[in-house]
């Protein structure tokens, strides 16, 4: 029966589609100059020029660190030395044999500069500290040419790092600049940034409860194999969410089964192509759904996508989280509600009684102290229901709808605004 009132539910919720599906129109701008962060359940996009930072600091923990170089403006990194003695001694004339490192794309905190080959990645554990201290001397070479040595001198609750910027007249390294950034700066952000071209430290994200997915350049290891890794403009995903995704050419399955993934990559880039005529097609059978630590989920799909010469983004999305969570009150009832959070007060409560009753069904609403606001008797008879009911008289909030069903209760929290 649950199967059932799904497929009903999901009929009477693609009715609604077109009134409830949000269309998002993004930009990048063009040759993707911005980096476009997007919440789906707040409509909200945060933009940050792409080249106003070159490496991230991960802030989040005291015992956690990362390090991420900005490879979507073409930074490219090696590791040129693995004993911070060789720091001085750097000749940039001994490129063929550096390392290169790059960013992991699955996981934010696994950064190009933990790939080095101390055991942490940039440096080693000192007991007495209880920092890691650098040991890798890496230089990052950037789309113009020019270098820049540096090294993560010291991690405890903070990055204490050098660098200096080669001069190819001279063929010197200019004066070191040490800079200490601690965790508590941004205390909101997953990340601290900082322009080793400006000298400066940057604000480049928002906080982390105001972001689901970043619309991005980023290098992609291309085979799979570590032998090439090539730019690529995507969306990477926030920690907070996880995303599943699903390929669904006749529109939202009535008997969905998805398995989400915490891989930053899972959307990716592949929602797009390029076709003969250098333009992109976008896949919109591709459908992917975004759950919150709460079992809010979100399902969406892109529609466009420009390219470089506009860096336009196209999605729709709607909120779906009751029409994935259809529950069984016993072996004879099954119930639902839609949508939810409303934004008109008026909800959509869906039932199935599968046989005869003598015990009523009803709809009881409290506000968060406790006090009933809102009573009504329901059907009983055997048979699938779609109840409007019109809540215009309660104030905007939180309140918890209770359906019960003869000696069967279950409770749903509901949001009217």
């Amino acid at each position: 029966m649950k199967t059932t009132l799904q497929f009903l539910a999901l009929i009477l919720i693609s009715t609604a589609a077109f009134a409830q599906e949000t269309v998002v129109n993004l930009s990048m701008q063009p040759t993707y100059a911005d980096q476009v962060y997007y919440k789906l359940s707040t409509e909200t996009a945060t933009t940050f020029p792409r080249d106003s930072w070159d490496i991230a600091f991960l802030r989040t923990s005291a015992y956690s660190f990362g390090m991420r170089v900005n490879s979507g403006i073409g930074i490219e990194v090696f590791e040129a030395a693995n004993t911070a003695a060789d720091y001085s001694t750097i000749d940039v004339a001994n490129e063929a044999n550096w390392t290169p490192l790059y960013n992991s794309e699955t996981t934010w905190s696994d950064g190009a500069f933990e790939k080095g080959s101390a055991t942490y990645g940039f440096g080693e554990y000192n007991p007495i500290t209880h920092g890691v201290e650098g040991t890798i001397v890496f230089v990052l070479k950037y789309a113009d040419g020019t270098y820049r040595k540096f090294i993560n001198e010291d991690y405890a609750a903070g990055y204490t790092f050098k660098y200096a910027t080669w001069d190819a007249n001279t063929s010197t390294w200019s004066a070191n600049q040490t800079v200490n950034i601690p965790n508590t700066n941004n205390p909101d952000n997953q990340f601290n940034y900082y322009s080793l071209q400006n000298d400066a430290e940057v604000v480049a994200e928002p906080a982390i409860s105001d972001w689901d997915f970043v619309f991005t350049k980023y290098a992609t290891d291309y085979y799979g194999d570590g032998s090439l890794y090539y730019p690529v403009t995507g969306a990477l995903h926030s920690d907070e969410v996880s995303i599943a995704q699903n390929d669904e050419a006749s529109g939202m399955p009535s008997n969905l089964t998805l398995t989400y993934s915490d891989d930053i990559n899972t959307i990716g880039s592949d929602w797009k192509t390029l076709n003969a005529s250098y333009t992109y097609d976008v896949n919109s059978n591709q459908a992917y759904y975004l759950k919150y630590a709460d079992d809010t989920v979100y399902r969406f799909y892109f529609t466009a996508f420009g390219g470089s010469s506009t860096g336009d983004i196209t999605l729709n999305f709607e909120n779906v989280t009751n029409a994935l969570s259809i529950e069984d009150i016993n072996d004879s009832v099954s119930f639902g509600i839609y949508p939810n959070p409303s934004s008109d007060k008026k909800v959509n409560l869906i039932y199935d009684v599968n046989a005869l009753s003598s015990n009523k069904n009803n709809v009881s609403i409290f506000s968060m102290t406790g006090k009933k606001v809102f009573e009504t008797n329901l059907n009983s008879n055997s048979g699938f229901y779609n109840t409007a009911l019109d809540l215009s008289s309660l104030v905007n909030g939180v309140y918890v709808l209770q359906f019960t069903s003869g000696n069967h209760s279950v409770s749903r929290k509901l949001i009217l605004n």
